[in-house]
């Protein structure tokens, strides 16, 4: 078939889903959507048949192999099979709904008709190539935690590190954040983010995306920030907290998840060592999401 997709269909544990998105956008796959299965999640993702070979389809399902065996999960199955290219924009899309999120989010995908009225801000997405739909637990974690942080009269600065779709550092906004700096090493990351602080009609003085990490926050702000949200891999995490007490102020605050539970301690004994401490640690799932301030 000319112009053809592959559609790769991955079954996995539940709390393998951030580490195979990972590994999905390492791949060059457009376009990713989850859903549970049971017990288990099924993760689409589409890639041109011009890009790659059988032999790396098959390297990829022993990458996946070999991450679960390193986390002690289960090993996830995959599969493969050609799509044509009118179908794969609509086939991974179709999978994904409209979610309710918190007691004030929807997350509503951007290629669906807008309700007329809500009783919820809605949040319009596109993640293209970014993770972040508001489908996984670590991303509505971070979101809930927002609202308990974040109101109209707070006027926090806040700085995402790690933005993906930028789904936390447009929910900041609307729940009434004075800014956002969101910066993400991946620039598709900073395009998407860019696509959706237009799509939601958030002024760019009050979301700066750039591509960069930490170093690159300390470049763009002007004063310490308030808050911290940071959703990605424990391990990233952990060396990014030492670096994480030069931007903030003595009074600020911090989400931290993408953290699995058996993860949690050497994250723990790492902040308090930095000064800081545990609010709260929730849980969803195989996954934590830490609640912290300054001390």
């Amino acid at each position: 078939m000319a112009n053809s997709w592959w559609e790769l269909q991955i079954v996995c544990d539940l709390a393998l889903e951030d580490s195979i998105f990972w590994r999905l956008e390492q791949f060059g796959c457009r376009g990713t959507a989850s859903e549970t299965k049971g017990y288990s999640y099924l993760v689409r993702a589409y890639i041109p048949q011009e890009q790659v070979q059988l032999l790396d389809l098959a390297a990829l399902s022993l990458w996946l192999r070999q991450d679960a065996l390193v986390l002690g999960l289960p090993i996830p199955t995959t599969h493969w099979h050609l799509i044509d290219e009118e179908d794969w924009a609509s086939s991974w899309k179709a999978h994904w709904q409209p979610q309710e999120v918190g007691d004030r989010f929807l997350i509503y995908p951007a290629w669906l008709p807008v309700p007329d009225q809500s009783d919820r801000f809605i949040l319009r997405l596109d993640p293209g190539l970014a993770f972040g739909t508001g489908t996984h637990a670590t991303t509505q974690l971070c979101l809930e935690a927002l609202e308990m942080r974040i109101d109209q009269e707070s006027h926090d600065i806040v700085a995402d590190l790690g933005c993906g779709s930028g789904i936390l550092s447009i929910g900041a906004i609307m729940l009434g954040a004075e800014k956002v700096y969101a910066v993400d090493v991946d620039p598709l990351a900073v395009r998407a983010t860019r696509s959706n602080r237009t799509l939601n009609r958030v002024n760019s003085d009050r979301l700066i995306v750039e591509q960069g990490s930490i170093d690159r926050v300390m470049k763009m702000i002007d004063a310490p920030v308030d808050g911290i949200v940071c959703n990605i891999l424990a391990e990233v995490i952990i060396d990014l907290i030492p670096q994480i007490s030069a931007i903030t102020k003595p009074t600020s605050w911090g989400i931290l998840s993408g953290i699995l539970l058996d993860q949690t301690k050497p994250v723990a004994d790492l902040l308090e060592q930095q000064g800081w401490t545990i609010a709260a640690l929730w849980r969803r799932q195989d996954w934590c999401c830490f609640n912290i301030r300054r001390s």
